[in-house]
């Protein structure tokens, strides 16, 4: 019995399947076949999907890029960077995001990004604020360093005036970032233009929450591996009289998550009403401005930009080109995306009062090694590899409180550019998404190595 195949355009799916080959990727035909069929039926579906078995839900195009293999992995990693309920105070609904959400295509994630939404029910917007700079600060408080963790910063609050902070200026606006030492204090030792001290409050901070975010190292117990695990947070204030309002200003929409537990449902649909009837068409404008910035960028981010321009794609039903874009993400040179990470990631856990091991440390540089080692070959593979042996020598030999910073930034530039290259190569050799690039202005020639 033949199969039935609900993709309208046979003509696209066939030059999807000859550009894949022109370019030497190993495009599964039968895969992106069932990937554009089941795409095509999404689309005429409920707009939120409930995975019952597994007790996940969320839009429906991000459900079919999600994998539940590592389900029981994020929920563990869940429980530490989520902001608890507190009944009758704070309801809260926990998600997956980015790369994490999109399992299935991206064998190689960087991070492990979690989107949390915070809803608090408080007679006034500024009590509402004073119990999210509480919640939060808490949070930090109770997981600042453990076997397998340590916090690196939290976003919290806007800087109130233009202030410098250890010689660096912040505007008046911006995010603040908080130091564990900062949290801990409860203060940040700022200074104007004059020289005056202009110290800045957690509880200040607090009054204008702005952008919540909070950042850990983690390891994984079982598989030994370092990654970067961040909790984004969309905070409302419920009043009363039942209005959603967002304390900074927007309600995130849900078209890159995928919620953990199905009794969440009621709170995200609570939610979910209040998004803007026009977030669909504004969620696209600004993955689209990102894909701006990542392909005009000195140097540019085509892996980025890729993993946007897939959400754009299939959100605008340019299904084939999604697809393309979908497959580029399973081949072994994406790996480096990982690597490029995980050299952050290391980085970021030699700091003064680290919890994490230094054998750790070189176990996980000695894997990224070896993941070049298989994904490369030539010179490639060779720079790459000199660069890494370099970073595993400078961390054997240093103390711990020493940052590893200039050693690690070779690498990922090195890195980095491999992955350009990548991208670049690919995206642009199919003529849609070549035109799509350049109409931001990019698709310029990435230098040789």
């Amino acid at each position: 019995m033949e199969e039935q195949t609900y993709f309208e355009n046979a003509d696209e799916l066939q030059r999807l399947i000859e550009s894949a080959e022109r370019l030497g990727l190993e495009l599964d035909a039968h895969d992106a076949r069932w990937w554009l069929d089941a795409v095509e039926m999404a689309s005429q579906a409920e707009e939120i999907n409930l995975d019952v078995r597994q007790g996940v839900f969320g839009h429906r195009m991000v459900m079919l890029d999600f994998s539940p293999d590592d389900l029981a992995h994020f929920r563990r990693l869940g429980r530490l960077v989520e902001i608890d309920d507190i009944p009758g105070v704070v309801e809260t609904a926990l998600a997956l995001s980015g790369s994490s959400a999109q399992s299935k295509i991206q064998m190689y994630p960087g991070d492990a990004d979690f989107f949390e939404r915070v809803n608090i029910f408080a007679p006034t917007q500024e009590e509402a604020c004073r119990i999210l700079g509480n919640v939060m600060r808490a949070k930090a408080l109770g997981a600042l360093r453990g076997l397998t963790h340590q916090l690196i910063e939290v976003k919290f609050g806007n800087y109130p005036e233009t202030v410098l902070v250890n010689g660096e200026e912040h505007l008046a606006g911006t995010p603040i970032s908080w130091s564990p030492a900062e949290i801990q204090a409860g203060f940040i030792n700022a200074a104007r233009q004059d020289g005056s001290a202009r110290p800045v409050s957690w509880e200040e901070a607090a009054l204008d929450p702005g952008w919540c975010k909070l950042d850990w190292v983690v390891l994984d117990p079982v598989r030994r591996v370092l990654a970067n695990a961040s909790n984004m947070l969309d905070v409302t204030w419920e009043a009363p009289d039942g209005s959603i309002t967002p304390l900074d200003g927007f309600l995130d929409p849900y078209y890159q998550e995928v919620y953990l537990d199905a009794n969440t449902v009621p709170i995200f649909s609570k939610l979910a009403r209040h998004v803007s009837a026009d977030a669909l068409e504004n969620y696209v404008q600004q993955l689209e401005k990102e894909v701006a910035k990542y392909v005009k960028s000195d140097p540019a981010n085509y892996g980025k930009a890729a993993k946007r321009m897939y959400n754009v794609f299939r959100l605008t039903g340019r299904y084939h080109m999604a697809a393309f874009v979908r497959e580029l993400f399973d081949e072994p040179a994406a790996m480096l995306y990982q690597v490029w990470s995980l050299i952050r990631t290391i980085d970021d856990s030699v700091r003064p009062g680290s919890v994490l091991e230094k054998e750790d440390l070189l176990r996980e540089t000695d894997r990224l090694t070896l993941a070049v080692v298989e994904a490369l070959d030539g010179d490639q593979e060779a720079e790459i590899v000199k660069r890494l042996l370099h970073l595993r020598q400078t961390l054997d030999h240093q103390e711990m409180q020493t940052s590893l910073n200039q050693e690690a930034e070779a690498a990922r530039a090195e890195v980095i550019q491999l992955v350009n290259n990548f991208f670049f190569e690919k995206l642009t050799a199919v003529p849609e998404i070549r035109s799509y690039i350049e109409g931001f202005g990019g698709a310029k020639e990435l230098p040789e190595l």
